[in-house]
């Protein structure tokens, strides 16, 4: 059979980059066309690593562009196929192999086509047909050993983590080991032990699982399922009659095809042994223009002439009979008829089956004169050679001798095979990957092109879908609206930057985006986590509903006011039911039935299938298959968690003794709200030269409830730190953390600056910032006088006591005149009065001494040692 070199000169066109993709274990550098995405490169070296890495002895060495592609391994496979053939007699010599090896190797790398990667030995599937006696109960049968297979594995793995929830509730328990293992004594074993028992745990399991044996189920991988056909009578499904409950009971679990004659019936039943390819119809015709019709029938003939020779080699080395069924994909079928003639998709489909059928039948008809001739002529077979014989290219001696293959699929579903010819659902959006390696979403470029050609907007299409991203002229929810509503330009600032950044509505109008004080205080709500603001604002569902499309976008374009009148109908159809109408057009030129299952509602029962399956077979479908969608992500079943009680054994009377019961008091852990008008106090210092502002704010009581720290002269990164750190002590104390925590966690920190601290009477020396403001602090506020490392200057005599003839003092010193407001009077005196001190009025002065860790002059000799009242150390020093 002579190739024509069509493809290969294409190739060199292909522009191609260097990418680097992530393998198992390493990053592996490969040349791919440049408009390729990583997940298909990625795809395509999947099935590269599947491949044999030697070549037939006398193969030509590869081609240097050849090799640099998957690194050679496609043009390895290409050639392999050619040597094959020629070994097989479908090659008069060397060249016309080579020619066939480079055109199969230039359609993938144009990713016109691409093969199915190897499969394991599929099981023979029944056909399961009504005519027979105990076909019901057969049928039957199949669906309870499936739903066992279902159910097994979801009970193995509840019942493994019910067995591991018991060995936890024995280590997480503190106490004797005895007494964690026994149920009576252990509540938390008991409760696990409980829902073990109900999971089908014996009694024996759960002892085992209580001293520690390990657990673990490993599941069995999944069985292949092949698609089991039903033949059932098409007049007794349609009129819902017993075949038809029987059928729909068992549709519910998946993976069987409900057929109507028994040709369709055994086509199904062979094509768990087809050899698949498909072709990339939106690359074809981008490649190859006004020369569409023959490209594709050269593509048809080259494909089936690789599908055979894979069948022949397969059937030698698995001594299984030769000729076998092909399938020949069309991928992209929809995107191809849209960008093509949107206004006539159908009869388009319907031409391209034809053609891909014709061209297939011809080929085979080739091979069969080649090779020696399997099956018995038909009538399906007559009209696919009397179509290839009308257009030159076999003749009626080949006619006679029949097809090569048993059958001709024009449908093969594999998602492997759609990801590396870069297909996806039909859709008004599309993924795309950015020179970034980001991906992103844009209008369907088919569906792009026939706007463009009905003389529509594609612009405002793509703005449709992904919305303006702003809520200035916005239906319902606006600028206007939101201003009336006390809304100011920064809080609109904030919001127009938010709608950039997140696809919920809802997400825009809370915090951080919304000052929280602007919430409580201008607004008058309180925000909890999980609320929306929108409604309480006085927004009702339709306008946040059309506030939302205009800013994020539609979820199609079904509702486009601008949409062009000859596409309105494409528009508004639900994208699976226009793929499924093009499937029904070329299903006439397929041996075998389109099979894609139909999704049902996942709450559906037997009944509602039955309906299904009868409209179904009134629209005289070949082959119907039924899946249940499934359930929404958010469904779930509110139950009451209903607790058995736990048997106690009785315990043995002990004589009463006397123990401490302690009452658990939980603190309210709302946030106390400071008042708008606070008082505090303003301390100033320096640490190590470096100075420090402490500002705190008081509730009435007296009680700290912020703190503010500010410092010059320092890094901006440094400052924003320490304002943050602030921030969260302030939060922490208003939802009722004891100050004390805060003071014992942070003092005796230590790092840089550090050291001497001036402007402060109580503190002369800390280890760090944190050190010194935790101090201060605590002296302040918790009168923790151990902490500080010098007298206040209110102690004259230096020994640690205020004399009582000190002078009073005016208010003023210590009220803000500016916070009284007048309330306090100008003759209002604070009168100093004694305090003991720790350190007894007649003790001798001792002479300061440096602390050879901190360098503080605060190193004491206590009880014959000595420890600096700094740092906390306790040097060995003599003398």
């Amino acid at each position: 059979m002579r190739i024509k070199p069509r493809f290969a000169p294409l190739a060199a066109t292909v522009a191609m980059d260097l990418r680097q993709i992530e393998r198992p274990g390493a990053m592996t550098a490969t040349l791919a066309p440049a408009d390729w995405s990583d997940a298909r490169v990625e795809a395509w070296l999947d099935w590269a690593e599947s491949l044999p890495t030697d070549l037939p002895e006398d193969a030509a060495p590869l081609d240097e562009d050849h090799a640099a592609w998957l690194g050679g391994a496609a043009d390895r496979w290409a050639h392999r196929l050619g040597a094959w053939g020629r070994d097989l007699g479908l090659f008069d010599n060397a060249d016309e192999a080579e020619i066939f090896a480079d055109e199969l190797w230039a359609s993938l790398l144009l990713g016109l086509a691409a093969p199915e990667t190897e499969r394991t030995a599929p099981a023979v599937p029944t056909c399961l047909s009504f005519s027979e006696p105990g076909a019901a109960r057969r049928l039957a049968d199949l669906t309870a050993a499936r739903r066992g297979e279902r159910l097994a594995g979801r009970a193995a793995e509840a019942l493994s983590d019910a067995l591991r929830a018991v060995a936890d509730a024995v280590d997480r328990c503190e106490g004797p080991r005895e007494a964690c293992a026994d149920p009576a004594a252990n509540p938390a074993l008991a409760r696990a032990a409980l829902i073990a028992r109900r999971c089908g745990a014996s009694d024996a399991d759960i002892i085992r699982a209580v001293e520690g044996e390990t657990q673990t189920v490993a599941l069995a991988p999944p069985a292949v399922r092949v698609l089991t056909p039903v033949l059932a009578p098409r007049d007794s499904i349609a009129s819902g009659g017993p075949e038809a409950l029987a059928v729909a009971e068992a549709v519910l679990e998946g993976d069987l095809a409900l057929t109507f004659t028994p040709r369709d019936a055994e086509t199904l039943t062979d094509a768990a042994f087809e050899v698949r390819a498909a072709f990339h119809l939106p690359s074809l015709a981008a490649f190859t223009g006004e020369a569409f019709d023959e490209a594709l029938d050269d593509l048809t003939r080259l494909w089936v002439m690789a599908l055979e020779i894979e069948t022949a080699i397969g059937a030698a080395a698995t001594r299984r009979e030769a000729a076998r069924p092909i399938a020949i994909g069309l991928s992209g079928l929809a995107d191809w008829t849209v960008a093509t003639d949107a206004a006539n998709p159908l009869p388009l489909a319907a031409m391209v089956g034809a053609r891909v059928s014709a061209a297939a039948g011809g080929a085979s008809v080739e091979l069969a004169a080649l090779l020696s001739p399997c099956f018995e002529w038909d009538a399906v077979a007559d009209e696919v050679v009397d179509a290839a014989v009308s257009r030159g290219q076999e003749t009626k001696a080949l006619k006679r001798s029949g097809r090569r293959h048993a059958a001709i699929n024009l449908f093969v579903r594999d998602a492997e095979l759609e990801l590396r010819l870069g297909a996806s659902p039909f859709g008004a959006t599309d993924l795309f990957q950015t020179e970034d390696g980001e991906t992103q979403r844009r209008l369907r470029p088919s569906l792009a092109r026939a706007i463009a050609r009905a003389g529509g907007d594609a612009e405002d299409a793509e703005r449709r879908l992904f919305g303006r991203r702003t809520l200035i002229g916005a239906p319902g929810v606006n600028h206007s609206a939101l201003r009336d509503l006390g809304f100011t330009d920064v809080e609109l600032e904030a919001v127009e930057l938010a709608l950039g950044q997140t696809d919920q509505l809802a997400a825009v109008f809370a915090p951080p985006v919304l000052d929280a004080g602007f919430i409580d205080d201008v607004l008058g709500l309180s925000f909890e986590d999980g609320a929306d603001l929108l409604p309480r604002l006085g927004f009702d569902p339709a306008a946040i509903e059309a506030a939302r499309a205009a800013a994020f976008g539609y979820a199609d374009l079904s509702s486009w006011e601008a949409a062009p009148e000859a596409l309105r109908g494409l528009l508004a159809a639900d994208p699976a039911a226009f793929e499924a109408e093009l499937r029904r057009a070329i299903e006439p030129f397929s041996d075998v039935p389109d099979v894609t299952p139909d999704l049902i509602d996942w709450r559906a029962g037997s009944l509602q299938v039955a309906r299904a399956l009868g409209e179904a077979a009134r629209e005289g479908r070949r082959a119907v298959v039924l899946h249940r969608a499934a359930p929404p992500a958010d469904f779930r079943l509110d139950l009451a968690e209903v607790e058995a009680p736990v048997q106690r054994r009785a315990e043995p009377e002990a004589s009463p003794v006397e123990r401490v019961v302690e009452k658990v008091i939980e603190r309210d852990r709302t946030r106390r709200k400071l008042p708008d008008r606070r008082k505090g106090y303003i301390q100033k210092a320096a640490v190590g030269g470096h100075k420090v502002y402490i500002h705190t704010g008081e509730y009435e009581d007296g009680e700290l409830g912020e703190i503010f720290i500010d410092m010059h002269k320092e890094g901006a990164a440094f400052r924003s730190l320490m304002n943050n750190f602030a921030i969260a002590i302030s939060i922490g104390l208003q939802y009722g953390v004891p100050l004390d925590e805060f003071v014992d966690a942070f003092v005796f920190t230590r790092f840089e600056p550090a050291g001497r601290v001036t402007g402060n009477d109580s503190i002369r020396s800390a280890t760090s910032i944190l050190d010194y403001i935790f101090r201060e602090l605590g002296v302040s506020y918790l009168e923790r006088q151990e902490l500080a490392n010098a007298e206040p200057e209110g102690n004259p005599d230096g020994l640690g006591a205020t004399t009582n003839d000190a002078e009073p003092v005016p208010a003023a010193r210590f009220i803000s005149k500016g916070f009284a407001r007048g309330a306090a009077p100008d003759n209002l005196v604070v009168v100093p009065f004694g305090r003991k001190s720790e350190t007894p009025r007649d003790a001798a002065p001792t002479e300061a001494v440096a602390c050879p860790a901190c360098g503080d002059l605060s190193l004491q000799n206590r009880g014959g040692g000595w420890i600096c009242d700094t740092c906390g150390a306790a040097p060995q020093m003599q003398g």
